[in-house]
């Protein structure tokens, strides 16, 4: 069975945005069938409108699709990516979740593979409690939980994060490490060769 990779992700700045067409990019390279989406923007457009920066993100992926249960049904294998808020996933991301119960509910979300990535200003911003927290609602869903663990040297050059990667705001991206056999669902049998990360080298 192909791999059939839904990225979800939400990017109020940018971060998290790129780190997702990073990994569609890998994960097409590998042979999986990929939908980059976004989750909707909750905040009220007067918020966004009164940064610039929010502002711009938001016109510059006009045209990147909005994630749906369809969407959801379809993949076998998910990667969200969204930034911290305090120690959780932003608000955004939670809210598209919390429509997933009839999907949920019908068994649609159980027995694939899932992996997460998130950002904050800094290493100690919450990077590692956010991944953790959304692990919670993948194991309510049935999923598989696909974490790097301490598997290539490049995971301890980009911080040493073994829930999934994190990117600290303001550094730059540098070399791709692509983590091949992640995961992919045929059947229940699971068969690794899923891009699921991105890691930094030379830090």
């Amino acid at each position: 069975m192909s791999v059939k990779l839904a990225i979800l992700y939400y990017s109020t700045y940018g971060t998290n945005h790129q780190m997702a067409e990073i990994a569609a990019e890998a994960a097409r390279a590998a042979g999986a069938v990929v939908r980059l989406l976004k989750v909707p923007e909750t905040a009220p457009q007067a918020v966004v409108a009164g940064q610039d920066a929010w502002k711009a993100q938001a016109e510059k992926t006009a045209d990147v699709p909005h994630a749906t249960a369809a969407d959801m049904e379809w993949a076998n294998a998910y990667l969200i990516s969204a930034p911290t808020r305090f120690g959780g996933m932003a608000s955004q991301m939670r809210a598209f979740i919390d429509t997933l119960g009839g999907v949920w509910a019908k068994g649609g979300l159980a027995n694939k593979a899932i992996s997460a990535m998130t950002s904050a200003q800094n290493t100690h911003g919450g990077q590692e409690s956010t991944l953790l927290t959304f692990y919670n609602t993948a194991m309510h869903w049935g999923g598989i939980v696909v974490a790097p663990g301490f598997t290539d040297p490049s995971i301890f050059k980009a911080g040493g994060n073994p829930y999934g990667y994190s990117h600290t705001q303001g550094q730059p991206f540098s070399d791709i490490v692509v983590i091949n056999d992640i995961v992919s669902v045929g059947s229940g049998i699971r068969r690794a060769d899923a891009v699921v990360l991105d890691f930094y080298r030379g830090l």
